[in-house]
């Protein structure tokens, strides 16, 4: 069974930076996966912000470009660590933020329900 823990939430003022992480384990092989990061406020749906493809290549929602980074880091084949380095916060980055990965990578990126796990999701929070 595939777990996913994030860490490294936190609240931080506009211009800071946070960088997430997401422990993932339980695979029998990650290069079978792809994973991405999505966020959440109260009473509104679960938006994608960001992920990899099968090749590595990653995307980004519009509004976090050139702000956020997603990378990964594969310790071996069953085990990888998925980042969101965020640069440049704003207010309106507030959210829960959640890893995800799924098991069908030419599933469309932006629909949470492609993906097949998922983190409990941490708390980014951004004062003006």
């Amino acid at each position: 069974q595939v777990q996913l823990v994030e860490s490294g939430g936190g609240s931080v003022q506009a211009g800071g930076s946070l960088r997430l992480s997401c422990n993932a384990s339980g695979f029998l092989d990650y290069r079978d996966y792809c994973m991405g990061w999505f966020r959440q406020v109260p009473g509104k749906p679960r938006d994608w912000v960001a992920s990899l493809d099968y090749d590595g290549r990653p995307n980004y929602l519009d509004s976090v470009k050139g702000r956020f980074t997603i990378s990964s880091d594969g310790e071996k084949a069953t085990l990888l660590t998925l980042y969101l380095q965020m640069n440049n916060l704003r207010p309106e980055d507030t959210a829960m933020y959640y890893c995800a990965v799924k098991g069908q990578c030419w599933r469309a990126n932006r629909v949470p329900e492609n993906y097949d796990f998922w983190g409990r999701g941490i708390q980014v929070t951004v004062s003006s």
